[in-house]
């Protein structure tokens, strides 16, 4: 159920570390944007932190790199493919640059993308029209991007096909508080990868007003702390703190997209002061730093995957972790673009790879913009309350 619009919600939190100039800044441009129907274009000083956070060829690059996306998004408005995740994508890299449905120089694409998606979305609230096993992956992205239009634009179609997306998240979460690849309830979740996906478009939603069950976070959080892993030994928290230690995939082994995600999860979900997120913050940051840009190569320094939870980490965390590696993370995103675009390194190959790594590429130099609801500052107390403080 919706609460209010977004625009009220968010505000004040949004500007409540803002400098006075900055907040006035803000508040003309988001109600000149709604007044005239214009995307939101304020001056990197306006939007950013500091001038550290944007440079003008991040700013050149993301142009480029959404000019790529309208120019061979396609009639159908899906860049050739069927995987609404992947489309959802596309429209989440408009929407990070403040570009929605019908407004402005990319309107037009932000809406037929969009539109594909919502055409496509089934009966059940199923958010996948490609192969089964792609279910909960397709579903948690593109829900997540529902999500965001629906915080940024009043667009009427969005709403019903949200709320049933929801309601089949909440009613195939497993017994253990994780998600399967298909869509269905079952004891046990089968990955974190799967739950990352879910849990940032629970908070999307609730981003934009709309209600989860308590229990469904609560469950989602249990089952995301499970993934921890303590670096050669297990046993009691307290032993586990002691230790180096990471977010796995499925228990085994630890990976950087991994560490990330489960990061992301926990911020998602208002655990702000987890023990778990400084441990694997340590592993991201140092990542980082080892990251060499591919100048020129139109392939990403990471994985679209890897980079997308990398960057939101990053972000959401704050501090001296955005402020230390973002500059290094943004520099060889932006050196890495050729004619435009940018392709994945790792599973998603020919165009949905170059739709998949331009649309990451986006949204990574964007994130200083802060368009997005997900990105609006300040931490939602709420979310705490209802599923409590470990």
């Amino acid at each position: 159920m919706v609460t209010m619009p977004l625009f009220f919600q968010t505000l004040p939190r949004s500007l409540s570390h803002r400098s006075p100039t900055t907040r006035i800044a803000l508040v003309c441009g988001l109600v000149a944007s709604l007044l005239l129907a214009q995307p939101l274009r304020l001056s990197p000083a306006a939007r950013a932190e500091g001038a550290w956070e944007i440079t003008p060829q991040s700013e050149q690059a993301l142009e480029r790199g959404l000019e790529w996306l309208a120019r061979n998004q396609g009639a159908d408005g899906n860049w050739g493919s069927n995987d609404l995740g992947l489309v959802s994508m596309g429209v989440l890299a408009f929407l990070a640059a403040g570009h929605t449905p019908g407004r402005g120089k990319y309107g037009k694409a932000v809406d037929r993308a969009l539109d594909y998606v919502l055409r496509n979305a089934k009966p059940s609230g199923l958010l996948n029209i490609s192969g089964q096993r792609r279910d909960m992956y397709n579903h948690g992205l593109a829900t997540f991007v529902l999500g965001q239009a629906h915080g940024m634009t009043s667009d009427p179609r969005i709403s019903p096909v949200l709320e049933r997306a929801l309601k089949l998240i909440a009613n195939t979460q497993c017994d253990d508080g994780g998600w399967d690849y298909v869509a269905r309830r079952q004891s046990r979740g089968h990955d974190l990868s799967l739950a990352v996906m879910q849990a940032k478009a629970l908070r999307s939603a609730m981003d934009s007003g709309f209600e989860v069950p308590p229990e469904v976070v609560e469950l989602a959080i249990k089952s995301v702390r499970g993934y921890y892993r303590a670096r050669g030994a297990a046993g009691s928290e307290a032993k586990m703190k002691r230790l180096p230690g990471q977010f796995t995939y499925s228990g085994g082994s630890g990976t950087l997209a991994m560490a990330a995600a489960g990061v992301v999860c926990m911020q998602e979900f208002g655990q702000y002061d987890d023990w778990r997120i400084a441990k694997n913050m340590e592993i991201i940051t140092a990542a980082v730093k080892r990251i060499r840009p591919r100048k020129k190569t139109g392939q990403l320094p990471l994985d679209a995957y890897t980079l997308y939870y990398v960057g939101q980490a990053l972000y959401q965390v704050g501090g001296k972790h955005w402020r230390g590696a973002y500059p290094s993370l943004r520099d060889a995103v932006t050196e890495s673009q050729k004619n435009g675009m940018w392709r994945d390194i790792g599973h998603v190959k020919g165009r949905p790879g170059e739709l998949y790594g331009t649309s990451v590429a986006c949204f990574i130099l964007a994130i200083p913009n802060r368009y997005l609801p997900i990105l609006q500052e300040g931490k939602i107390e709420s979310i705490r309350k209802a599923v409590g403080k470990r």
